[in-house]
């Protein structure tokens, strides 16, 4: 990727923030993949733990913007309750942005992705971002869904849903190097419990994977919720039969 000249540059902001609030700045920002580096000027980020305490370095907790920025939104629609409940009940005077994240020991910040994405495996927090960067990140995998599932004894499994490139073959070989992959990347706490392969994922006609049906089929075998943004209606049915194999 940018044939060895051109480095991706990881950024983090919201549709509510009005603009970036984490990002290196070129040039100036020594870069480090998968982290989208230090705030911006006159953003104060932290990661705060449930109780509200900042979290110590690498340890993954919460992210939060502790003061106000220029384009931060002041409203949803017009109604401010909302606004207040949504983004500032959960600690006192600090923009909750409903993301998980750590700080590494020199102060960069790696987003691990939506709270309510985030697995309870065995008391160990794993965010589905992680686990799907680390299967995409074999050379066999073009995309790649991670959703949780009830477990007895875990709390929640790990369940992946994987996309192969052209040329690779669903097996069963392929399937447990895909497990050791993200065990080696990762740890093995966050090894797949299941690993489905599937033509196509379920994404909206913007292309964001519907990962909420995805977990629906993993629990119920079935799809009830809306799939009105549903792009390919088509590929509930090849998952469905990908999770029955």
């Amino acid at each position: 990727v940018g044939d060895g000249r051109c480095p991706i540059v990881d950024t983090w902001w919201q549709t509510e923030t009005g603009s970036i609030m984490i990002t290196p700045i070129p040039g100036a920002t020594p870069c480090k993949p998968g982290t989208a580096t230090l705030p911006f000027f006159g953003v104060d980020a932290a990661i705060l733990d449930d109780a509200g305490n900042e979290c110590k370095a690498n340890e993954d907790g919460r992210l939060v913007i502790r003061k106000p920025w220029p384009a931060m939104t002041r409203t949803i629609y017009g109604d401010k309750a909302r606004y207040k409940k949504t983004y500032w009940s959960d600690y006192e005077g600090f923009y909750t942005a409903g993301d998980g994240a750590r700080r590494d020991k020199d102060g960069n910040f790696w987003i691990i992705g939506r709270l309510d994405d985030v697995l309870n495996v065995s008391g160990h927090r794993l965010g589905t971002a992680e686990i799907e960067s680390s299967l995409v990140a074999h050379p066999s995998v073009a995309e790649a869904a991670v959703v949780g599932r009830p477990d007895d004894m875990k709390g929640q499994a790990v369940v992946a849903f994987v996309t192969l490139k052209e040329g690779f073959e669903t097996t069963e070989e392929l399937r447990t190097e895909l497990r050791n992959h993200v065990g080696k990347l990762i740890g093995a706490i966050a090894k797949p419990d299941d690993i489905h392969f599937a033509p196509g994922l379920p994404k909206t006609r913007s292309g964001k994977i519907m990962r909420r049906l995805l977990k629906e089929l993993v629990i119920t075998g079935d799809v009830s919720g809306n799939t009105t943004t549903l792009e390919d209606f088509n590929v509930i049915a090849s998952l469905r039969a990908a999770i029955t194999r």
